[in-house]
């Protein structure tokens, strides 16, 4: 029996160990300066530059030293400033452990708030993961190769989303407003809607053209042909849910209704996190609130 207890043990602590060891730091180049790199969670915008390497999103703390290994392959310059898409953990995870290399983390204004709100939820405001600089609406950073813009769109994913575009690389990262190829995750609870993700779809593709590459918060990396995919599909799911809102339709029957999303079901978008009978509460949710 001891045996049989000692063999179980091991096997659970290889198996635990196996998938810690899972997560694949990839790094694909995307100009000659401007990186994208996936992992576990949201996907990760590398600028080298003069300064040091300028990064979008940090995912969890636990993958934080396997990343900056990997980014040691593109640069021997440390880290020195973050900017987070918005306020979830699999976005702004790393930070503590960025700033504590050195970095100076950025944010909407709403992050900070959000992320305040939630340590002290737990108990402790760690201070060194909070951004240290905030912007409401824009803010514009200026490098010897490229100029950054980042903007503000309002109740998307969440109340604090920012797109990050690279003007003279040509490349867009959208944080969470864009899930690519499969329905979104929209937070209600912290200030997500479904129009101001259609509207930040909207701000996007006045931004972009066809070579823009775009970074999704999750997905494979983009193009405006995705893009546009993607906004379809949120203004169609929506129209239908309205529809069923406006002929008195209850949350549970738009929930079970499988023929609001069937078209996008097929095509793979309720592959995700977010199922379509979730997209559909979501959205009737979002509509009515």
């Amino acid at each position: 029996m001891k045996k049989l207890l000692i063999f179980g043990l091991s096997i659970l602590w290889l198996h635990t160990n196996a998938q810690k060891k899972e997560v694949n730091i990839q790094i694909d180049p995307l100009s000659e300066n401007i990186y994208m790199l996936t992992g576990q969670g949201g996907n990760i915008g590398v600028f080298k530059n003069e300064k040091g390497l300028f990064i979008i999103d940090d995912q969890f703390a636990r993958l934080s030293d396997k990343i900056l290994t990997r980014l040691k392959t593109i640069s021997d310059q440390p880290v020195t400033m973050v900017i987070n898409t918005h306020y979830h953990g699999d976005h702004t995870g790393g930070n503590q452990n960025m700033a504590n290399q050195g970095a100076t983390i950025f944010a909407q204004k709403n992050v900070r708030s959000r992320m305040e709100s939630k340590q002290k939820e737990k108990g402790a405001i760690i201070s060194e993961s909070l951004p240290v600089i905030t912007f409401d609406e824009g803010l514009q950073l200026y490098f010897n190769d490229e100029n950054i813009n980042a903007f503000h769109v309002h109740n998307a994913h969440t109340d604090g989303d920012a797109l990050i575009y690279f003007v003279n690389g040509n490349v867009l990262h959208m944080g969470d407003t864009f899930f690519n190829g499969r329905y979104p995750y929209i937070d209600l609870k912290s200030g997500g809607s479904v129009k101001g993700y259609i509207k930040a779809s909207e701000k996007a593709l006045l931004i972009v053209n066809d070579d823009t590459k775009i970074i999704p918060g999750h997905g494979k990396l983009a193009t405006k042909k995705d893009l546009e995919a993607f906004l379809q599909m949120l203004k169609e799911i929506t129209n239908n849910i309205q529809k069923e809102i406006d002929a008195g339709k209850s949350e549970d029957e738009v929930m079970k209704n499988a023929s609001l999303t069937a078209s996008y079901d097929t095509k793979g978008f309720g592959s995700g996190y977010i199922k379509p009978e979730k997209m559909r509460k979501t959205v009737y949710q979002s509509l009515v609130k």
